[in-house]
């Protein structure tokens, strides 16, 4: 990978340096310096977790924008199921979908109608029983990015079918070609996001070559737009709506379990938990799971840093919709699904393959050896993990020592050491007269006179 494209980013004026980032980033990718912030892109995996606990604002998550839309000649908004959670049951999702069409798209796609369609084909992969337990969904970029730095040796224990976002552009945008006669490279999808992750997956995707997504809009960007089209719909009815509850529940966590049905499943969300679970599979456990979910953000896709409501406000309001459109009849009929999985046109046509994350040297033996170093600088350390030198711990401040890029007195601890060493010396060296300084207080000058008369 020549390069990295990344969504979220820093405002270097709105920082204080306050180290709150380095400690809740999951891959050390932040580091302090000279009072601001430092993204490093080779390591940042888009989570969006500096995003969530800078109370500066400074780390900010770029996304497109609705003007996009006079670049293509038709335009299709693709919310995805957990945008749902950001209103109340009572609001009719068609009105939802509705309001879309009111910002200026000429088409609303459901991402959740493309989840049922990855669910079956996901459901019918699993049958085949020809995989490594746990299968471990690919539906979370941010998930993938991570394992492809830290757990290199399970990216093949992802199960290689394309989101619900990239099933749902190039189903509309398809089905809109055929439709209207519009070329396909003239048609815009626009996925409406929770997180900053998918952004990146779109600019630089993992699993194929060529995104079918055009633009990734952040829900909390068009949220209040949309909003104030919602109350230009009173009393207008119009169906729009295909998605059954069993793709709207992929916006919460647990909800992708349920639509691909398989009964050993294990669901967790938040990153630091897919971690804890990635260790465990490492170590050889939960073997006896066929099917892992697992998401970056608390609670889901619901939980992502870029929507509006709270996450539990959200899922509880989620939760709601898929009780209440629960007995809607399915959209595509089995045979339908059938052929998608047939045809294999929603598989992987890219292996994911391990992220370097810096490499100590090009030479493993001189790695090797600067392994060595970080250790040994590292025990020198006081292991206090605490922050204030810039990096998250004391083992990535020997480790940037090594690369040049910090000194041991970053470490206040040893820097009050040196300080404490130094000022002791000074004091000595006070206690001590140069000889020269001697005989300006008489005493050389009797010397000298006493030699000369010998």
């Amino acid at each position: 990978m020549s390069g990295y494209v990344h969504s979220v980013t820093l405002d270097r004026e709105k920082c204080q340096g306050c180290t709150n980032c380095i400690k809740r980033c999951p891959v050390e990718a932040i580091r302090v310096h000279d009072g601001k912030a430092k993204i490093i892109e080779e390591r940042c995996i888009d989570c969006g977790e500096c995003i969530r606990c800078c109370q500066n604002h400074a780390k900010i998550a770029v996304t497109d924008t609705l003007e996009r839309i006079s670049e293509f000649d038709y335009t299709i908004a693709l919310p995805a199921p957990s945008f749902f959670g950001q209103f109340r049951e009572e609001k009719d999702i068609n009105k939802i979908l509705h309001a879309f069409l009111l910002l200026g798209f000429d088409e609303v796609f459901e991402v959740a109608l493309a989840a049922e369609v990855v669910s079956y084909v996901v459901s019918q992969y699993l049958a085949t029983n020809e995989y490594k337990r746990p299968l471990i969904s690919s539906a979370c970029p941010a998930i993938l990015r991570l394992l492809q730095m830290r757990f290199p040796d399970l990216l093949k224990q992802v199960a290689p079918i394309l989101t619900p976002m990239e099933v749902a552009a190039r189903l509309a945008k398809e089905g809109a070609a055929q439709k209207t006669g519009i070329p396909y490279d003239r048609i815009g999808a626009f996925f409406i996001s929770p997180c900053p992750a998918k952004v990146t997956e779109v600019r630089q995707p993992l699993q194929i070559k060529k995104s079918a997504v055009d633009a990734v809009i952040g829900a909390s960007t068009v949220y209040r737009d949309l909003v104030k089209q919602l109350s230009k719909l009173k009393g207008q009815d119009i169906v729009l709506q295909r998605a059954t509850s069993r793709g709207i529940g992929w916006g919460y966590l647990t909800g992708e379990s349920r639509a691909i049905g398989t009964p050993s499943t294990l669901s967790t969300g938040g990153i630091q938990n897919a971690i804890d679970i990635f260790e465990e599979i490492e170590r050889g456990e939960l073997q006896d799971i066929d099917f892992l979910e697992v998401q970056a953000c608390t609670g889901g896709c619901v939980g992502g840093p870029l929507n509006i409501k709270n996450v539990f406000v959200a899922r509880v309001n989620l939760k709601n919709m898929v009780t209440k459109y629960k007995t809607k009849d399915p959209y595509f009929s089995e045979d339908q699904l059938r052929k998608f999985d047939e045809e294999d046109q929603f598989r992987s046509t890219e292996v994911v393959e391990p992220r370097p994350i810096m490499a100590l040297d090009d030479d493993v033996s001189k790695a090797l050896v600067k392994m060595e170093r970080i250790d040994a600088i590292a025990a020198t350390l006081p292991g206090l993990d605490c922050g204030a030198c810039g990096a998250p711990n004391c083992h990535a401040l020997a480790e940037d020592i090594i690369r040049g890029v910090a000194f041991d007195t970053d470490c206040v601890i040893k820097l009050r050491e040196r300080v404490k060493t130094l000022a002791e010396e000074i004091l000595d060296l006070a206690r001590k007269l140069p000889q020269t300084m001697a005989d300006q207080k008489g005493t050389g000058h009797g010397q000298e006179e006493d030699i000369s008369s010998a």
